[in-house]
Formats: C-alpha cells, sequence, structure tokens
C-alpha cells in the first residue's frame, strides 16, 4: 500500500492537474463558439424549419383525446398555468399599465367623437336645406333640436336619480298621503330641476351638456352668456315654444338670425360655436 501511495501519487497529481487544464480548454472553446454566428445560425434554423411547432404539434397530438380534443395532459397544463399566481399577476400587470388604459380611453374618445362629428355634419346640412337663406353662423333648427333632446335626457337623468333618492327617504314614513300630492310634487320638482339644469349652463358658459356636443352657444347681443334673470326668462319661453307641439320652434325656419320664441322673449341668438373654434 505505502509502495502503490508512492508510486501513482505523482500519476494522480498530474491527472488532477490535466483535468483542470481540460476543463479550462473545454470552458474557452464553448465561449469561442457561442460568441461566433453558431447560435444565430442554430436558432434561424430552428425557425426556418418550424422545429417548435412541430415539436408543440407533436406533443399535443400524442396526448390528444377522441375527435382531436385536448388530452387530460395539456388540459392539466393549460389550467395550471392560468390558475397559477405569476400568470394572474402578469396579467394584472398587463391589464392595469398606462399603455393599454390610454388605447381603451383612447379608442372610446375616438369614437364618441367620430359620432358626434357624424351627427353634427348630418344636422347642419339638413339645416341648409331647409333654410337656404340667413345666417349660416347661426345655429339652425336640426342641430337645436338634437341638442334639446340630448339635454332634456341629461336633465330627466338627473331627476330620476333625485327623485328616486327622494322617494326611498319617503318611504320609510309610508309616503306622503294621496297620489294627487305625490304626482303634483314630482311635476313641480321635474320642473324645478329642469329649469335649474337650463339656467345653470345658459348662464354660467353659454352651452348646455347637448349644445356643446352640438358646437352651438346661446349669447345675447352683447355677445355674453346670458344672465340668471334672462335665462329663467328663456327657459319659460322654451316651456311655450314646446306646449303648442314644438310651434314655438317653427320661427328658427324663416328668421334671418334662426330664432326661435324662447329667443324673441329673452333677447338671445344661437350662433354656431364650431364657426369661431
Amino acid at each position: 500500500m505505502r509502495f502503490d501511495r508512492l508510486t501513482l501519487g505523482p500519476v494522480r497529481a498530474a491527472a488532477r492537474s490535466s483535468r483542470g487544464v481540460l476543463e479550462e480548454e473545454a470552458e474557452r472553446a464553448i465561449d469561442a463558439l457561442l460568441a461566433g454566428p453558431l447560435p444565430e445560425a442554430v436558432g434561424r434554423s430552428l425557425v426556418e424549419h418550424h422545429v417548435l411547432e412541430r415539436v408543440a404539434s407533436g406533443i399535443s397530438q400524442a396526448d390528444a383525446g377522441e375527435g382531436g380534443a385536448a388530452g387530460p395532459a395539456t388540459e392539466e397544463l393549460v389550467a395550471s398555468v392560468v390558475q397559477s399566481a405569476a400568470f394572474k399577476r402578469a396579467l394584472g400587470d398587463v391589464l392595469s399599465a398606462p399603455e393599454i388604459r390610454a388605447a381603451m380611453a383612447g379608442q372610446a374618445t375616438g369614437f364618441a367623437d367620430e359620432l358626434a362629428a357624424a351627427i353634427r355634419s348630418r344636422t347642419r346640412s339638413l339645416d341648409r336645406s331647409l333654410q337656404s337663406r340667413g345666417d349660416p353662423g347661426y345655429g339652425g333648427f336640426a342641430t337645436r333640436g338634437v341638442a334639446l333632446v340630448i339635454d332634456a335626457a341629461l336633465a330627466e337623468l338627473g331627476f330620476l336619480v333625485i327623485g328616486a333618492s327622494i322617494a326611498l327617504v319617503l318611504a320609510l314614513a309610508g309616503g306622503l298621503g294621496t297620489d294627487w300630492v305625490d304626482a303634483t310634487l314630482a311635476g313641480g320638482g321635474w320642473l324645478l330641476a329642469a329649469a335649474a339644469y337650463f339656467v345653470v349652463f345658459w348662464s354660467g358658459t353659454g352651452q348646455t351638456p347637448g349644445m356643446r356636443v352640438m358646437r352651438v352657444r346661446v349669447l345675447t347681443a352683447s355677445g355674453a352668456p346670458p344672465s340668471v334673470p334672462r335665462s329663467l326668462v328663456r327657459f319659460a319661453g322654451l316651456i311655450l315654444a314646446i306646449v303648442p307641439l314644438f310651434a314655438g320652434f317653427l320661427p328658427a325656419l324663416f328668421d334671418a338670425r334662426r330664432r326661435a320664441l324662447q329667443d324673441f322673449l329673452a333677447g338671445t341668438v344661437v350662433v354656431d360655436a364650431q364657426e369661431q373654434e
């Protein structure tokens, strides 16, 4: 045993040192190989020959059940991936990304803008056909009609929300009593809500939301939005124009400045704000 150790010791030491040298040489050779064009060539060959697709297809075919449906192994793999915390976290990060939110908001805004522009174009074309004379810088019959429909819907929606909230509170006390009292209060409440809606927007910016969509604005002779008293008079004229089956709007078809009954009473005009932008 001692003789073996003495005679084989140098051999074993030389083998260990040569193994270290070989490992270093192998590492250098691999580094040189990967630094060259071989990885790109291998990747290009994998893509050109559809190796990954063929492997995936072979696995799915081997696991497929009757009728070509995915087998249990594939379904289990897909289910485990979808239910994994990493997948859910990645999906949440993607959906909450600012780029995704901006793209979705841009799509919605773009569609709304395109729809509003198409409606404005159609109504202005109809205004020109209904009234060939007069200054085109004023809001026409069709444009103002669409704006009024939008405003009426918004005012009604706001009144319904407020009225429903009040009704829920009054229901705790068993209501107000007779039906005619409820109906009278509901009608009066709607009138007040509509008056507040139109007066606030007219006196504030000269535009209701519907008028803003249709790009028209109500102004006085001085070029400013009407005051609160003038807006109240205009709202009263609007109600009077609606009552006789909208006959109060017919003067807008013949007047050079396209004024309706409410405009004559309040001394206002509805101008085409699109022309001013």
